[in-house]
């Protein structure tokens, strides 16, 4: 049956294909052209007074027949039939006509194409699939009205999709009406000029200026009705406590409302629990204090490398722990309250209840504002493995308690936080396991990241289990047992305390956006538009409960968005911009990076092309004994356009930002390397890949030509 179905769609699709290639060395497509049109309208014309109903049947047709093949010409079949049927006439034909041409032109990409197209990217579909499913005549109705995309293009696209066909054709027929209007307006407008000079008539450039805001002006339409319908629940207040109200203050809602603040705006900044959010107090700050100590514990053990007679260190672990301790202190009054205050932030300490689009309650009273900020963060992802309640564990939230160093502790996770957790406790001591269910640690990098990293962290002492899958746990009188599943079967470790570091959550419940049908995304952040928008235009997200990116960075960046789309829409709006998004992992050595891996440039089938320059052979990391490593960056072929970098070193994190600076700027290797760079410094090993591009792609024919005329000199 299948094989049947197969040969019938074969010989169906080389016909459908015959006929395109017919039509197209047949010359018909030059009757599609403004200048056939002008030049042959009084003939056109007069067939059509002789024969009305032959003539329109013959123009539906022609119409119908071209939209169903995609043959280029519908803008000028659209204007031909308010120049030769008048207005009324012209737009009843064309109304029906390209609906039912791009109806069979629907069906044909879904006959041919959309079962070879859902096998083939159906995880990469799948989202786009299940919007359409539950919103697609609002999508196609908005596409026929603001038509971003080809007709053409937007029937073969949702011919594979799950809408139907009949829901299809009247969404085109109602969506496309007041485009067909002032196409076959202008039609009718030009088939009345005499001459050059008649297109300076108020008709004419009446049509024409109506052409042009027709897209503009749908738009508007369709967000007043989608906003419309979005508050039509709501009752807005006649005026508001404050301009803005931010919920959160970690990272994204202290930057939000301090641009609040600059710029003279009320702004109130809700909290419940500690200012700084989760970077200050469980997570950047921490992390970055312990992998210090960490790094100087390793340190003292390889004094004698450095011509150094010293005893090895001993690591008191509550004093490391109390330092963590006191350097968030220390970092604290920078995000504190006195300090928000006094930049002209009002800090309410509270649990925040949103009861509707324009009210806030905190601490039993209802605050109003004109626009609202979600900034709630996020929390450590908590994985339902059966006896996990059972034995002692720990996140990211909670392992800074600890005063009493582990002596065998399993971390779950191979991400940045897993990693540089697991090297830090394994130079403090303790002897660390870690588990992660993917094939190498640092998926998300290229595979000799993740081979480099393993390397060091098993020459450390760190046990590495990848493509092990936690399965349960079991309680023991001194910790527990974790059973995990490999390759190789089950395998039982035993451990004091376990760090789940298996990524984060954002924290999307418990505040009224249940109540007031806030969607939730795929990826368990808020739903919004790339201006930062909920479906309600006054509440906007940012940080790590906006997504995509769980950066401190990215979550300050998006919140100068969130500020001034909030407080200056509609009079001034911008789209966050994704385009260079830098991270690092500090581990030691640092892997930090920004655009594309080489694995990312293969997924995408790119031609690109690799430069790798080692470390070990960089002077400056030779002479501090940190010379591994190596810088990676990924250019078009032929181009010294960076499309993304790579670096593994012990001054990754800090190396990167020439290569975000170049990529934000549109600066490519020769611009890095015609720049002066200071001997001796880690930043030469940027230079010096550079010039192993430049040595690469040097012009050998203008270097021939130059060695000649050397040679010439010499003579």
């Amino acid at each position: 049956m299948k094989q049947g179905k197969s040969s019938l769609k074969f010989i169906l699709f080389v016909l459908v294909i015959a006929a395109i290639v017919g039509a197209r060395m047949s010359g018909l497509d030059q009757y599609l052209s403004l200048s056939y049109l002008r030049e042959n309208l009084s003939f056109l014309q007069s067939e059509v007074s002789r024969n009305i109903f032959l003539s329109s049947a013959a123009y539906v047709g022609i119409y119908i027949l071209a939209t169903a093949f995609s043959i280029p010409g519908a803008t000028i079949l659209t204007l031909a039939g308010g120049a030769l049927f008048g207005l009324w006439h012209g737009f009843l034909l064309v109304s029906f006509a390209s609906s039912i041409g791009a109806t069979v032109a629907f069906l044909l990409s879904r006959f041919f194409l959309r079962d070879s197209v859902e096998k083939k990217f159906a995880s990469s579909i799948s989202g786009f699939q299940e919007g359409i499913k539950k919103d697609g005549a609002f999508y196609l109705f908005s596409l026929r009205l603001v038509p971003i995309a080809p007709f053409f293009l937007i029937n073969l696209v949702m011919g594979l999709t799950p809408i139907k066909a009949f829901t299809f054709y009247w969404v085109s027929q109602v969506g496309m009406l007041a485009g067909t209007f002032v196409y076959v307006n202008a039609g009718t407008e030009l088939s009345k000029l005499e001459n050059l000079k008649g297109i300076i008539s108020p008709n004419i450039l009446g049509a024409f200026i109506l052409l042009g805001i027709l897209p503009l002006l749908s738009k508007w339409v369709l967000s007043s009705i989608k906003t419309k319908k979005a508050y039509r629940d709501y009752k807005k207040p006649k005026s508001f406590d404050y301009n803005l109200l931010v919920i959160g203050a970690g990272s994204a809602g202290l930057v939000s409302s301090y641009i609040a603040a600059a710029v003279k705006a009320k702004v109130g900044l809700i909290e419940r629990h500690k200012m700084g959010g989760d970077c200050l107090n469980t997570g950047c700050v921490p992390s970055k204090a312990i992998i210090k100590s960490a790094k100087l514990a390793h340190m003292s053990g390889k004094l004698s490398e450095y011509g150094i007679q010293a005893e090895k260190g001993k690591v008191d672990f509550s004093a490391v722990m109390e330092r963590v301790s006191t350097v968030i202190k220390k970092i604290e009054p920078h995000d504190s309250i006195e300090r928000y205050n006094s930049l002209g932030v009002e800090c309410i300490t509270g649990s925040a209840k949103i009861l509707d689009p324009f009210t806030v309650a905190v601490n039993g009273k209802k605050l109003t504002a004109k626009n609202l900020i979600i900034a709630t963060g996020a929390r450590p992802f908590v994985p339902p493995i059966p006896g996990l309640q059972d034995v002692p564990h720990h996140t990211s939230d909670t392992i800074w308690n600890l005063r009493e160093q582990p002596k065998r502790m399993l971390i779950l996770g191979g991400g940045p936080i897993g990693c540089e957790l697991a090297q830090s406790f394994a130079r403090l001591g303790s002897h660390v396991i870690q588990v992660e269910m993917a094939p190498r640690l640092m998926s998300r990098e290229d595979p000799e990241v993740s081979e480099h990293i393993e390397k060091v962290f098993i020459s450390e002492g760190v046990e590495v289990l990848t493509g092990h899958k936690a399965v349960e746990f079991k309680k023991k009188d001194n910790g527990g047992t974790l059973v995990c599943e490999s390759a190789d079967g089950l395998k039982e470790i035993d451990f004091d305390i376990v760090l789940l570091a298996l990524g984060r959550r954002a924290n999307v419940q418990g505040f009224g956006l249940e109540e007031l049908g806030i969607e939730v995304s795929n990826r368990g952040t808020l739903e919004h538009d790339p201006f930062l928008r909920t479906k309600f235009p006054n509440i906007l997200v940012c940080g790590d409960v906006a997504g995509p990116y769980q950066f401190t960075h990215t979550a300050a960046h998006q919140a100068w968005y969130a500020a001034v789309n909030s407080l200056f829409a509609p009079f001034a709006k911008f789209k966050v911009d994704y385009s260079v998004i830098p991270w690092c992992t500090f581990s030691d050595p640092e892997v930090a990076r920004v655009g594309i891996s080489e694995t990312e440039a293969k997924e995408k089938k790119l031609d690109y092309e690799v430069t790798t320059y080692g470390i070990d052979d960089l002077d400056r990391a030779i002479a501090d004994s940190e010379d591994s490593g190596f810088v990676k960056v990924i250019t078009p072929k032929g181009s010294d356009k960076i499309l993304g970098a790579t670096i593994v070193g012990s001054h990754a994190g800090d190396m990167i930002t020439e290569f975000v600076t170049a990529m934000k700027h549109k600066l490519g290797f020769n611009k890095i390397l015609g720049t002066i760079h200071i001997y001796p410094t880690h930043s030469e090993a940027n230079k010096y890949a550079a010039g192993l591009w430049k040595n690469k792609n040097k012009p050998e024919g203008l270097l021939k030509k130059v060695e000649a005329f050397h040679k010439w000199r010499r003579s």
